[in-house]
């Protein structure tokens, strides 16, 4: 039997960091969005071989080796139950950007753990969550299925939010190597962001009303921005052309705008190409709504 998911994007609409842990992790408080850009992931039966395969085709930057977070999350649900469970052929296709504070990776590795429950006939639902942290920080908000949460601490505590209507998100991943432990790390050498608007004000009913204070919101920007100028660069250049505030996701480096509808987000992701801009060369562009689970308009 063949088992699949479209494991979805998120974006983080806030980010502050409250503090660092005894084990090295910093605390967080983040609003979370699941979006409508989905990767697609088939688990079968390995029908030959003595350990998991997975073939990655799609987007380039997944790694198909045994650091991939979908073969990680299969070791750690054997490992829990105590149990040599049959390999398993795995496919991946990846339709969201690698690296880019979209949680891809996470999100792969949440779908993984429920297909293999699936295609070994275990539940081991009341674990989850611990399995979830053991492998990344944003496994347990997608295996919570929120659309919008307000995530806490390494990501273990999630407080679901109103859901968002009306609202397209334009996205813009430059083709830029940021890794989220450099960001991390030159966040902990600049020191805390003074001033940002406190969470309890953003209403995700009226998420486009709120992009201003968005905009200020993550407190790994200044970070970011210092490790790659070019970001500062890129967002003024989106700011200038769509007349619209821009926002980091997660460490990024995708930056993305509100829109009323994702018909309106489509609309400027199209006149943006048009631009030729120099600072959009190389970027990836999609638009997307809350559902998906592909975009309505992607470019390249």
């Amino acid at each position: 039997m063949t088992y699949q998911d479209r494991p979805p994007a998120k974006i983080n609409l806030t980010l502050e960091i409250v503090g660092r842990r005894p084990d090295g992790y910093h605390d967080l408080r983040s609003i979370f969005l699941r979006i409508g850009l989905a990767d697609r992931l088939t688990m079968e039966p390995a029908f030959s071989g003595t350990r998991d395969e997975l073939t990655v085709t799609g987007l380039p930057g997944a790694p198909s080796t045994r650091d991939n977070l979908v073969l990680r999350a299969l070791d750690a649900l054997r490992a829990h139950a105590g149990i040599d469970f049959a390999p398993l052929h795995v496919t991946l296709e990846k339709h969201i950007p690698a690296a880019a504070g979209l949680g891809g990776g996470s999100s792969d590795a949440a779908s993984a753990l429920r297909l293999a429950q699936a295609a070994w006939a275990i539940s081991l639902s009341p674990v989850e969550l611990a399995l979830g942290l053991e492998l990344g920080s944003d496994v347990p908000f997608f295996l919570s299925d929120r659309v919008a949460a307000l995530v806490e601490g390494r990501g273990e505590r999630i407080a679901p939010l109103a859901d968002p209507t009306d609202v397209g998100l334009l996205l813009v991943t430059p083709p830029l190597a940021l890794a989220t432990a450099r960001v991390f790390a030159r966040y902990d050498d600049l020191g805390p962001v003074l001033g940002l608007p406190p969470l309890a004000n953003v209403d995700t009913h009226r998420l486009v009303e709120a992009a201003e204070l968005l905009r200020g919101s993550n407190d790994l920007w200044p970070a970011a921005a210092s490790l790659e100028p070019s970001l500062t660069a890129l967002r003024d250049e989106l700011e200038t052309q769509t007349s619209r505030p821009w926002m980091l996701s997660g460490s990024g480096p995708t930056l993305f705008g509100l829109y009323p509808s994702v018909e309106e987000a489509a609309q400027a992701g199209q006149a943006l190409v048009g631009s030729r801009s120099v600072a959009l060369e190389g970027a990836l562009f999609n638009a997307v709504d809350l559902v998906g689970p592909d975009p309505a308009w992607r470019y390249p």
